[in-house]
């Protein structure tokens, strides 16, 4: 099988393209799927540098990636919701961390996976499960949000502050987002109610009045000036910082959840939820995209395209 694959944890250069993978195994309840596009998240490189290996057993060589679209190869005899010819997107995060979405094919759990929504293609569909998905989870459970509520959501031009901005418009939130200046209009576009400079000093100060909800995506000084921000009893979540428990928030790890693909799916079809493309590499250009998205400043998402 051919593939983007490491034998060791380490920097941009220990990611090989080969050849020479060995075909993923196809459990009872497992899905084969024939990858079209991995979505390039900022959780790969994190574990491609070891970052994740005290949470979950490793595996080398590893293949990076959990995002994927694409069309159901083979599936296990236990499998009943999808069969060979589907177009599937989908989580595929497992149990272990070895056989990822950077490669011709990929394993995943019928759990991990949806059927795609008809009015997106294979590099939107690949690059919207971990960010919808987390901004869904968040805002629908963590934050509990709903009509009315004013929301505040932290670096609301990337990956998944864009998904969470729509996502928060669809449920009839009041939405307030921060970005830099030039893409203010990108997040109007989008619904935003009001733009916030991240630049121009703590965001509690810009605020014309405190809110109900803040999804944080930054941590650091960001989530410390949290509190500020909300209204007395308001919801705080973060996907980025375990610390917000100690302010009283919610910490947010995704998690893959058939229904939530759907939801998305669904917001999808119905023309609340867009995904913009920054920029679709090649497998052999698995790096680059890796480097870019490393770089912070992508506003949309990156996709590696294997056909």
């Amino acid at each position: 099988m051919r593939g983007v694959a490491y034998d060791r944890f380490g920097d941009l250069d220990v990611l090989q393209l080969r050849d020479d993978l060995p075909d993923p195994p196809v459990g009872p309840d497992t899905v084969l799927v024939r990858v079209h596009a991995a979505g390039v998240n900022p959780v790969d490189m994190g574990i491609r540098a070891g970052g994740l290996r005290t949470f979950f057993p490793h595996r080398f060589p590893i293949i990076p990636g959990w995002d994927v679209a694409g069309v159901v190869e083979a599936a296990g005899p236990a499998v009943v919701d999808f069969a060979p010819g589907d177009e599937v997107f989908g989580y595929v995060r497992r149990d272990d961390v070895q056989w990822g979405t950077y490669a011709e094919f990929v394993p995943a759990p019928q759990r991990c996976l949806a059927h795609k929504p008809a009015s997106l293609s294979f590099a939107e569909a690949g690059a919207l499960p971990l960010a919808g998905l987390t901004a869904y989870q968040a805002l629908t459970e963590a934050l509990e949000v709903g009509e009315g509520d004013r929301v505040l959501v932290h670096r609301a031009a990337g990956g998944v502050g864009f998904s969470a901005v729509q996502i928060a418009v669809a449920l009839g939130a009041h939405v307030i987002g921060t970005a830099s200046p030039r893409n203010h209009g990108f997040l109007r576009e989008a619904g935003v109610a009001e733009c916030l400079d991240y630049s121009a000093g703590p965001i509690s100060g810009q605020l014309s009045a405190p809110v109900d909800a803040v999804l944080d995506l930054i941590g650091g000084d960001a989530l410390a000036d949290a509190p500020r921000q909300l209204r007395e009893g308001g919801r705080l979540a973060s996907v980025v910082d375990p610390g917000v428990r100690d302010l009283g928030g919610r910490y947010v790890f995704v998690r893959p959840e058939r229904h939530d693909l759907e939801e998305l799916g669904r917001l999808v079809d119905d023309g609340q939820l867009r995904v913009p493309i920054a920029k679709a590499f090649g497998l052999d250009q698995a790096a680059e995209a890796q480097r870019l998205v490393a770089e912070g400043h992508v506003r949309g998402k990156v996709v590696v395209t294997v056909r």
